[in-house]
């Protein structure tokens, strides 16, 4: 079988496969040919499936990805902009978290929604972590504390700026400024070597946020923890990432203590017209 594979009953050949293409992979040679790959097509196809998706007739199938195991699209699923926007509003950075466990079949919901985030190339090169008992995650605080203590005492300055005293003050008092008692923790992770690899893991990470409001949960991007494990040796060993991996962000996860019942104000946007 070629990379791709065209069901002729159902093709109209009207070329909006070929059009759609984001590599250039397909040619009609004239009105009445289907659709054939270009020289080396199989090579270079990215398998993102745009010309699956694209395709009214269902026609279309990838070697690794068949017109009929794709879904089709339901317009009735898709909120309007007001909806869109009101959502988006919505959303807040939880840091204060129910005592209760987040199930696995919801944090693994979360990593299924985030993975279809885009990505350059479509390399999809996330990786996960995931932290859901206390005992780890205390274990992981406790040696972002042990960063802030080195920290304090090394770079008092940057200490400073990100008052890395009063956390450690807090969590010597029994407060937890650090994870926020998050009962959960979901790490992205990838090899730096691959050029898209942190902004994938961003991208995927802002995707799994928005799930989690979605799904009731509520999520914080844990950014002393990646600053810990980006720069503290003892972290970096404690996770335990493959060979060559970083992490490149972090996201606490848990059941808000608290709901919402206003829309905050922000600043206008900034914005430079040409």
């Amino acid at each position: 079988m070629s990379f791709f594979s065209i069901a002729e009953d159902k093709c109209k050949r009207d070329g909006i496969c070929a059009a759609a293409c984001p590599m250039g992979l397909l040619e009609m040679k004239t009105e009445e040919s289907f659709p054939t790959p270009i020289v080396g097509a199989g090579e270079l196809c990215i398998t993102c499936g745009h010309c699956v998706a694209v395709c009214p007739h269902g026609a279309l199938s990838l070697k690794a990805m068949k017109s009929e195991d794709c879904p089709p699209f339901r317009k009735e699923l898709i909120p309007g902009p007001e909806q869109i926007e009101h959502f988006l509003r919505f959303r807040r950075s939880i840091r204060r978290y129910r005592d209760k466990r987040v199930n696995r079949d919801l944090l693994e919901r979360l990593i299924d929604i985030a993975r279809f985030a885009p990505s350059g190339h479509n390399l999809q090169p996330v990786h996960w972590l995931v932290f859901e008992t206390q005992v780890e995650i205390d274990k992981i605080t406790g040696i972002v504390i042990d960063w802030m203590r080195m920290m304090i005492a090394n770079q008092p300055e940057m200490a400073a700026l990100f008052h890395m005293d009063l956390v450690v003050g807090a969590w010597e008092r029994g407060e937890d400024r650090v994870l926020r008692g998050a009962p959960a923790l979901i790490v992205a992770h990838g090899d730096p070597a691959v050029s898209t690899a942190p902004t994938s893991c961003v991208i995927a990470l802002t995707y799994l946020e928005l799930a989690a409001t979605s799904l009731g949960l509520g999520a914080c991007w844990a950014g002393y923890f990646n600053a810990a494990a980006t720069f503290f040796p003892p972290m970096m060993e404690a996770l335990g990432l493959p060979a060559g991996h970083q992490s490149f962000g972090a996201m606490m996860v848990g059941h808000p203590q608290y709901s919402y019942h206003r829309l905050p104000l922000r600043n206008a946007a900034k914005v430079t017209w040409r």
